[in-house]
């Protein structure tokens, strides 16, 4: 089975290389509004089937993975920082705190779609205006939720205890996708391994 991954993420693309999966990378724009009255899962659910559907009708016999990630602090969603600024602010209000990650992951395959979602918690220590700054100048966390890479260096310094799968705070659910593939799309995965 030929698999599709929509998703420029770099940290996406080691992750289902490591699963053994043969994939092409192929993005199509979409927008990512959003209904403002769904919760956060019901928003990174609704944006990874966007991502999913733009292929819909477009490929035949070949099974797209779209995902979307997001980080939520008491109830309210972090994005990607546009700035410096709002990089510092994101860090800031995680300093010293539990926040939520949240990966939506969506499979089409000939029209048939699957979505499914995994949550994490994850506890930082509390982190000085320096070490904030040090890791905003040096990594640039632009293109992730809520300004950082846990596999980056502020994961090796600031994070205290994760609940919940390490891969889905990378940017994809590993296992949980393995499972769900084993299930319902076992050609996807490596021979001899389902």
């Amino acid at each position: 089975m030929k698999v599709i991954l929509a998703s420029q993420s770099p940290r996406r693309r080691e992750l289902l290389s490591l699963m053994g999966i043969p994939f092409e990378v192929i993005v199509r724009g979409v927008n990512e509004d959003f209904p403002g009255q769904l919760d956060p899962i019901g928003v990174v659910r609704h944006i990874a089937e966007k991502k999913a559907m733009v292929f819909n009708g477009k490929v035949a016999d070949e099974l797209v993975i779209a995902a979307d990630t997001i980080v939520t602090v008491d109830g309210q969603i972090l994005g990607k920082p546009k700035d410096r600024a709002e990089a510092v602010r994101m860090l800031t209000r995680l300093s010293g705190r539990k926040h939520e990650v949240i990966t939506a992951v969506t499979l089409l395959y000939n029209g048939r779609i699957l979505t499914f979602h995994e949550v994490t918690a994850v506890y930082f220590r509390v982190l000085t205006q320096g070490e904030i700054d040090y890791y905003v100048d040096r990594y640039h966390p632009f293109d992730k939720a809520g300004a950082y890479g846990i596999q980056e260096w502020i994961g090796a310094v600031a994070i205290e205890q994760i609940v919940g799968s390490y891969t889905n705070v990378v940017g994809l659910p590993t296992q949980q996708l393995y499972h769900v593939l084993r299930s319902s799309f076992p050609e996807a995965l490596p021979p001899n391994v389902s």
